[in-house]
């Protein structure tokens, strides 16, 4: 608590020094330029990834032993066009897990929900570059793998939206 104080006391201490001297060389509008990117560039920088959150709860559930299910597996390597359809498939089979979880009472029941939560608010927020094409799968087409084999192919169809 001592070194947060600090960093506050810190900043004030930074901001009267600018505020004193550097911002009154500057006219109206180049200081709130200045304070816009201040602001603005470091949230983009960390927000890179929209799918980080699903990625770390991915991780967590993959080594779960009491999640046996059979799910529907997209094909990483499907047509950038269908990209959105297999990321909406994975989200589907995502909602199987997590009735199975509550079925069972499995100690990743919190995680599952998150990554469901998580995945379904960033596709209906951020609509992914893909457009539908009429030769993507439904998601029943999909061959079922088991659930140690689906987490994989799910991590790296998401890592593949990252880059």
């Amino acid at each position: 608590q001592k070194t947060h104080l600090k960093s506050i006391c810190l900043q004030y201490q930074l901001y009267l020094l600018l505020n004193s001297h550097f911002f009154c060389l500057l006219k109206n509008e180049m200081r709130l330029i200045i304070i816009f990117l201040c602001a603005y560039v470091p949230k983009t920088a960390a927000g890179h990834c929209k799918w980080t959150e699903v990625l770390k709860d991915l991780e967590q559930i993959k080594a779960s032993k009491d999640i046996d299910v059979s799910l529907y597996t997209a094909n990483t390597d499907e047509d950038v066009k269908c990209q959105e359809p297999v990321i909406r498939c994975f989200f589907l089979e995502t909602e199987v897990i997590l009735q199975e979880c509550r079925i069972k009472n499995c100690s990743k029941t919190q995680d599952v929900l998150n990554i469901w939560k998580n995945g379904n608010a960033s596709l209906e927020n951020n609509k992914l570059n893909s457009t539908t094409s009429a030769k993507c799968k439904e998601c029943e087409e999909y061959e079922e793998k088991n659930f140690t084999e689906f987490i994989q192919s799910f991590v790296k169809v998401i890592q593949k939206e990252c880059k």
